[in-house]
């Protein structure tokens, strides 16, 4: 009898510790508070940081003249954007344009269309100054943003593409030029969107 209440016991404690344990988490989560902005997207509509509060979104720093990452990194968020809406998670996608003089709405549209991008839930940001999208991509994302070199049409930027969650705080980010993680950050995203 003694034995019999002992091993129910036993087994009810390693349930309820099995399932307090079950909760899913996204490891190592930065804690990086994103910057009140306000910009235009692609429909020249104003998006602002209070404007994505109470959803996730994942962010990038592209341009559409790019000859070498944004190209690929566009044609990736893409394939996420995609991956997100097959596991049904409703987040937000911000690109901001580091050349904003030559990135006019029309331009930074038909660039996310023609990589195979869903207008829907992308904003593709731009109509400010460039040292206004540097302190962003600095200040919030301590992500690099610098004017081209003499001689070459070419802005430098972070290739990251960064997860955000409902209250604006930026809990991880992930390579977006080469070996995505795709199903990690569907699987992060998708904690975030649950809370």
């Amino acid at each position: 009898m003694k034995r019999t209440l002992f091993t129910t016991v036993c087994l009810i404690l390693i349930i309820i510790l099995q399932a307090c344990g079950s909760e899913k988490t996204i490891p190592e989560k930065l804690d990086w508070k994103v910057q009140d902005f306000e910009a235009t997207n692609q429909n020249g509509e104003t998006v602002s940081f209070s404007d994505l509060k109470g959803k996730v979104w994942i962010a990038d720093f592209i341009f559409t003249n790019c000859t070498s990452v944004c190209p690929p990194m566009t044609a990736n968020m893409a394939k996420l954007q995609d991956k997100l809406k097959e596991a049904d998670v409703p987040v937000e996608i911000v690109s901001f344009t580091v050349d904003p003089k030559r990135d006019t709405p029309d331009v930074r549209k038909k660039y996310i269309t023609e990589r195979g991008g869903d207008l829907s839930n992308w904003s593709f940001l731009g109509d400010y100054s460039f040292n206004y999208v540097k302190d962003i991509s600095e200040s919030s994302f301590k992500s690099s943003a610098t004017k081209p070199a003499e001689g070459t049409d070419q802005f430098t930027h972070g290739t990251r593409f960064f997860l955000v969650n409902k209250e604006g705080t930026i809990v991880k980010h992930y390579s977006g030029v080469q070996n995505v993680p795709y199903d990690t950050i569907v699987e992060h995203a998708e904690i975030l969107a649950e809370k």
